[in-house]
């Protein structure tokens, strides 16, 4: 029989990740606001508590399977400092949410601009978007090339087509097996998430908090996120995406099993010029998390020149 203490300390280890992980946003000066946009739609958002004119505008996009405070809790103390930074809930991902029938990763840029302008005044900014956060990254910088300055994009595979899933180049067969796992609501497909995600994924944790995980963080809106995914790939050529003109800093685990690194290439061949393709080694679909150190090393490289020519123009 499993120990009751331990059976205690795995139902919490979800919720005291959570309150650290919020009270590392708070501790850099972020606070929770939450923007109405009508017709059903609330969107969360943690923004500065006090902007300042002098700091260029950092927007922090989050992928699936974490809400703001998890993605990137661990990186916000490297751009606290030097930025405004605002990390919003996607929709239907921790506070955020719609009652529109609208699922397309072009609702949820529009969305987002939306809370940066008229929730907090932010009428231009740098983009970072991880994984799904880099289609709704790219999808900004598409629509409103006068707000965005400059993006980044990490194992984003934007340049997908539908035809991939058929040919195989994805680990899955088909979108309700991809859905599977990136909802997982057992143990196993969280392990299974695991894998795929991490070149060195964690072993032996217990099942209990596996469980735990999933019924604090995946059990809201699951249907709504299915829909999210069945709508990136229905139907999608890359013939039909815009090219971006923004100077373009794109991020690839070199193991990438979600998004493999062929798709990294192919979004360099697409921008162009304008984009540069870094390549980490050792590192799978969560580099961000895997290989921390060496992805703000270069998130801080590209977006210095940001902060250049805002202390300039002040």
């Amino acid at each position: 029989m499993f120990p009751f203490n331990n059976l205690s300390k795995c139902f919490k280890f979800t919720a005291s990740r959570d309150w650290f992980h919020r009270h590392t946003f708070i501790a850099a000066g972020l606070r929770p606001t939450t923007t109405d946009l009508g017709g059903g739609t609330i969107m969360h958002c943690w923004a500065p508590k006090s902007r300042r004119q002098s700091k260029p505008d950092l927007l922090l996009l989050h992928g699936f399977g974490a809400t703001a405070t998890w993605q990137f809790s661990e990186h916000l103390h490297h751009f606290a400092a030097r930025f405004n930074v605002y990390v919003p809930d996607l929709l239907f991902f921790g506070g955020s949410h719609t009652a529109g029938p609208e699922r397309t990763e072009g609702f949820q840029a529009r969305c987002v601009m939306r809370v940066m302008a008229e929730g907090h005044g932010v009428r231009r900014m740098s983009v970072v978007g991880i994984s799904y956060g880099g289609f709704v990254a790219y999808d900004m910088a598409a629509e409103f090339p006068e707000a965005v300055e400059r993006v980044v994009l990490c194992c984003a595979g934007v340049c997908l087509e539908e035809k991939d899933m058929a040919e195989g180049l994805f680990k899955v067969r088909d979108l309700d097996e991809a859905a599977s796992i990136l909802l997982p609501q057992t143990p196993e497909k969280l392990r299974e998430l695991m894998r795929l995600s991490f070149v060195k994924p964690f072993r032996g944790v217990p099942s209990c908090f596996l469980a735990d995980f999933i019924d604090v963080m995946c059990t809201e809106f699951v249907e709504e996120k299915r829909e999210l995914i069945q709508t990136i790939l229905k139907g999608r050529k890359l013939s039909n995406l815009p090219k971006i003109t923004q100077s373009t800093l794109i991020i690839w685990g070199e193991q990438d099993q979600i998004f493999p690194l062929e798709l990294g290439y192919r979004l360099k061949r697409h921008v162009g010029e304008n984009a540069e393709l870094v390549v980490i080694k050792n590192a799978g679909h969560a580099v961000n998390l895997e290989k921390p150190k060496e992805f703000v090393k270069h998130l801080k490289f590209f977006l210095e020149d940001s902060i250049s020519s805002t202390s300039l123009k002040n």
